[in-house]
């Protein structure tokens, strides 16, 4: 039996969540990036497969595929191909059954709904009906991980979760246009004041005592106010090569969307238009699944 294709663009922490748990439902998960992510926790990010060529988290693995042919050794190999293309090659050259919006850019960047059988989006900036047949919620809170069928998620609140009294604090930035350049590195357990970095000649220090669960790559150029590290107070060092319960809960919810689609096959209710008799809506007994070819 073929497995599903699902295209998830984005590998970044929480994208990296949803990839792991459709993967361990057995789906054949293919993550497109960009030739230089930035991503701040590395070490639970598939997209570091495009810089380190492989990358296991929790003991599921992400290869870099440079061809069709690649891709699929991957998948024999039970792994997750990371492959940087153009977008529009990748959905002619997969076929994606489903197509996951996981770049977490608070802003529709080009999804449409016709793009495959069952678009998803991460988070703000898309409209579920309209832009996707789905938005998942990914604001902290009672909705985290809820699956919206009808209009946008939760506006972006640009305020990380609180963790031990700390929110905003939490987050490094950059001080000034530069190059980073590492005094530390993820999982270093600091104290407060202690040096993490340097961008260009301005110290970057850690906030409290706590760990670095995050540190954007060492000696790449970064622009003021981007986001380029995280530290956690609670020091737990096994944190920061772990996914975190917002990108497992939000893997959950992806995986209940498609599974859901894949049991029905058919859209949400209020997707369904009139038809010719000679050409009928997909359900039980008259669908084409679109899998990965080969």
């Amino acid at each position: 039996m073929q497995k599903e294709c699902v295209l998830l663009q984005g590998g970044g922490d929480l994208a990296s969540g949803v990839a792991y748990a459709l993967h361990r439902c057995g789906m054949s998960v293919v993550i497109l990036e960009i030739p230089h992510p930035l991503c701040v926790r590395r070490t639970v990010s598939f997209a570091q497969a495009v810089i380190d060529r492989e990358i296991q988290v929790e003991g599921v693995k992400a290869v870099l595929a440079e061809s069709a042919e690649d891709i699929q050794r991957i998948h024999l190999n039970n792994h997750i191909p990371v492959c940087v293309m153009p977008m529009r090659d990748a959905m002619d050259a997969l076929r994606p059954e489903v197509l996951v919006n996981a770049t977490m850019a608070k802003r529709n960047n080009g999804m449409t709904r016709d793009l495959a059988p069952l678009t998803i989006a991460l988070g703000p900036g898309f409209i579920a009906g309209k832009d996707v047949d789905i938005v998942v919620e990914t604001n902290r809170g009672c909705n985290l991980g809820k699956l919206i069928h009808e209009g946008p998620a939760e506006a972006n609140t640009g305020i990380p979760g609180e963790v031990m009294g700390y929110d905003v604090e939490r987050v490094l930035r950059a001080p000034c246009d530069g190059a980073m350049r590492h005094v530390h590195d993820i999982g270093a357990v600091l104290k407060k004041g202690d040096i993490i970095c340097y961008v260009d000649e301005i110290p970057v220090r850690c906030p409290f005592d706590g760990v670095v669960r995050g540190l954007i790559m060492n000696h790449i150029r970064v622009t003021k106010n981007l986001k380029i590290g995280d530290v956690d107070p609670r020091g737990i060092r096994e944190c920061c090569y772990t996914f975190s319960d917002k990108a497992l809960a939000i893997g959950r919810a992806v995986s209940t969307a498609i599974l859901f689609y894949k049991r029905t096959q058919a859209r949400p209710k209020w997707v369904v238009n009139s038809f010719h008799p000679e050409n009928p809506p997909a359900g039980p007994g008259n669908s084409e699944s679109l899998t990965f070819p080969g």
